[in-house]
């Protein structure tokens, strides 16, 4: 039986810091020795991968590339690559609560070249170079792809306007790869800063005991590296365009379901390729997480499939996925991999089997398990001791915005009776204090649900663009208050971490 353990859901963009983002720095340090002195196991992110239009870290330029949004200024100038003058007058946005992407985005840019060209003056070039031989299977992909799109204003690859390179021919490849040896080189570098850093934070929170939870979408973006490489393997037509996309069906939260617009796989084709795509994303994941948390699992079972020219998810079908055999193949070449099936949804005795089959925790969201007329699947008298409890994930609003905005009063009265709520005690901490009792051997706590946060706080709104992703936590939010109520929680119910006890 897994040991009963806890830990705490922050992304890195919502790190507090001067520079309009969250980042590898001091604070995300600073995070992880909040975690240690608050006696948890786990940190849990969302992906770590680049974004593009509508800031999603769910649709991103490569599977397998980092966001150069997370770069540490700071450590770039201690390694003498930039200066503090660099930096003096740049806007990064004026809100400490809310990251403003278009503003990150340009302020960076400039930054990053600087740094890079000094990096190829006085940098360690043995290691880079290391960096780049041992990760060029998807590096040089990714900054062939990012060099052409910058090249044609970057637009998505299929609009392009040269034929050749969008079809990946050799004799334009090379062309292209002269022409463009700068830009390649400045992807090169930027992803070594990037998974340098990462690294080193990553080995300090395991040196400290706590492990990293990652993210996995499901789908990768149609505007990708992925796709643009390898279109037999999703279901596109001649000019790579996808012609069926992911979403998922209507039900009691909208009328027309979810349209996601990912392409959707096509499982046949990566099925004949012994799933080797798949085998290299986890392979390469598990270089950066402990754990993953794959997203849409129920989507390995059965996908909702929508035509590409729906204006709504409500057209589409439930078509069959790889089931066991894509896990088959993934434990036959890699081993038992530590993941966290995101089983929520539609569910159907198909998904659970799959689920249990493979042994893969579930998920449970306290904030749908109190229906006061009829039983919920996310009960916690229902949870199995191998699933993750948590109060939200980024998709919901927080407890606080929650009750006060998307339940009615017999929902309200349900959950108080419930969680046995005092009198006095705040809805946040009820709910924190149900899931941390529950008896799912990991919980989970949202960051804005620890610091007690209404909507304006939440991470993202399903379906809709703009104004999502954007929460930043500030460093004096982080107070000793809220150390001693996670800790608290954390010694009653039993899920302090044994390796960092006396």
């Amino acid at each position: 039986m897994k040991a009963r353990q806890s830990g705490v859901l922050m992304h890195i963009s919502s790190l507090p810091g001067k520079y309009g983002i969250g980042s590898f720095g001091q604070s995300a340090y600073d995070f992880v020795d909040f975690l240690v002195r608050t006696k948890q196991r786990y940190w849990q992110i969302l992906p770590l991968g680049t974004t593009s239009y509508g800031d999603s870290p769910y649709q991103s330029f490569s599977a397998f590339a980092g966001n150069t949004h997370f770069i540490d200024l700071d450590f770039l100038i201690k390694e003498g690559l930039l200066a503090e003058e660099d930096l003096k007058d740049v806007d990064f946005g004026d809100d400490p609560k809310a990251v403003d992407y278009a503003k990150v985005f340009e302020a960076r840019r400039p930054l990053l070249e600087k740094a890079v060209a000094r990096f190829l003056e006085v940098g360690d070039l043995d290691n880079f170079r290391h960096f780049v031989a041992e990760n060029a299977a998807w590096l040089e992909l990714f900054a062939e792809y990012m060099a052409v799109k910058e090249h044609f204003d970057l637009k998505a690859w299929t609009e392009w306007p040269d034929e050749a390179i969008r079809r990946r021919q050799p004799e334009s490849l090379a062309s292209y790869r002269e022409q463009l040896a700068d830009k390649l080189e400045y992807h090169r570098v930027t992803q070594y800063f990037f998974f340098k850093q990462w690294l080193q934070l990553k080995k300090y929170a395991n040196d400290h005991h706590i492990e990293i939870v990652g993210d996995m979408p499901i789908y990768v973006a149609a505007d990708s590296a992925d796709v643009w490489a390898q279109p037999r393997f999703f279901k596109t037509d001649e000019q790579g365009r996808p012609v069926k996309v992911a979403g998922c069906p209507p039900d009691e939260f909208s009328e027309t379901g979810q349209l996601w617009g990912n392409p959707i796989y096509n499982w046949e084709a990566m099925d004949q390729d012994g799933y080797a795509w798949w085998i290299e994303r986890l392979r390469e994941s598990f270089k950066i997480y402990d754990i993953v948390r794959i997203d849409h699992f129920r989507g390995f079972e059965s996908y909702w499939e929508v035509p590409a020219e729906s204006e709504t998810a409500a057209t589409g079908h439930w078509v069959k996925g790889p089931d066991y055999k894509l896990f088959a193949a993934v434990k036959e070449a890699l081993g038992d991999l530590n993941i966290i099936a995101e089983d929520l949804g539609f569910m159907t005795d198909e998904v659970i089997e799959l689920r249990e089959r493979t042994g893969f925790p579930g998920m449970k969201i306290l904030q749908f398990a109190f229906n006061p007329d009829d039983e919920s699947i996310d009960s916690p008298h229902l949870a199995p001791h191998n699933s993750v409890m948590y109060t939200g994930t980024h998709d919901n609003n927080t407890v606080l915005g929650w009750y006060k905005d998307e339940i009615d009063d017999p929902t309200r009265e349900y959950m108080a009776q419930y969680t046995n709520r005092k009198e006095y005690e705040t809805v946040p901490h009820a709910m924190l204090r149900t899931a941390f009792a529950s008896v799912s051997y990991m919980a989970i706590a949202t960051m804005q649900d620890l610091l007690e946060l209404d909507g304006s706080a939440r991470m993202n709104l399903p379906s809709t663009i703009g104004g999502n992703w954007a929460w930043r936590m500030t460093a004096e939010e982080l107070n000793p208050a809220v150390e001693e109520q996670l800790y608290y929680l954390t010694k009653i119910y039993r899920r302090l971490n044994t390796d960092l006890l006396p």
